[in-house]
């Protein structure tokens, strides 16, 4: 009879990869639902609103366009601000990483996994990875905005609405891609204190975006039935002046 001698370093090579599996699977399968079922995700009513949005700043009057140009400000304000806390601890992680004293904390026996050096060096190389990814969507992201500002405040910003519209929705997207990437971060940092953590926060994670980004009734009949009933009640009103 054949015996199998377990190590609890072999968790970290199962749980670890089907931890990132879920995490990659539902994001594809929220990609495939953004473009075969236009509607239904949290994409679709952000875009529908900013272009709203762009449409009503650029109809109504100076005022609109002053308070419109403070929003966006915001918008970057808080990229950047985002941007620059991802930078910060991707710097903290690569001094840590340079440093060559050993860390006991995450070498100790209570960390139910892999605790080897090596490991830990991989640890932290995904970590900083994310991190970087974040910084680099959060950059882009304010970019797009400061462009859109630009636009909104020129003489000629009626002609640019296709233009304003774009930018806007691009950092916006960014900003959405920069949140999801200190997701994984966060997943990563949970790695630390063993595959376990990981893998449940990450199932606990892709639970709850779920509830976040998919929408089941179609925005576009979400819409209608607003319209409607903003129609009705502009008509009972109607009925009821005299």
């Amino acid at each position: 009879m054949l015996s199998i001698d377990f190590h609890k370093e072999y968790l970290d090579l199962v749980l670890v990869p089907c931890g990132l599996l879920i995490m990659f699977a539902y994001h594809l399968f929220l990609l495939y639902r953004y473009h075969k079922h236009p509607g239904t995700t949290i994409f679709d009513l952000e875009n529908e609103d900013k272009k709203l949005w762009v449409q009503r700043v650029l109809q109504g009057a100076e005022s609109d366009i002053n308070r419109a140009v403070n929003v966006i400000s915001s918008d970057t304000n808080i990229a950047t601000y985002l941007a620059t806390v991802s930078l910060t601890l991707s710097s903290l992680i690569g001094i840590w990483l340079g440093s060559s004293s050993n860390n006991n904390i995450l070498e100790s026996k209570r960390i139910y996994g892999d605790t080897r050096p090596f490991t830990i060096f991989i640890k932290n190389v995904c970590l900083l990875v994310s991190f970087l990814i974040a910084f680099s969507c959060f950059v882009q992201a304010a970019k797009n905005l400061v462009h859109a500002n630009y636009l909104l405040s020129s003489p000629d910003k009626k002609r640019a609405a296709k233009k304003i519209e774009f930018a806007v929705k691009k950092g916006g997207e960014l900003s959405f891609f920069g949140l999801r990437a200190l997701y994984f971060a966060l997943n990563m940092l949970l790695w630390f204190f063993g595959p376990i953590p990981m893998f449940v926060a990450s199932i606990v994670m892709v639970i709850v975006l779920y509830y976040h980004d998919i929408h089941t009734v179609l925005l576009h009949d979400l819409y209608c039935e607003l319209h409607c009933q903003k129609a009705r009640a502009q008509g009972a009103s109607g009925s009821f002046s005299y």
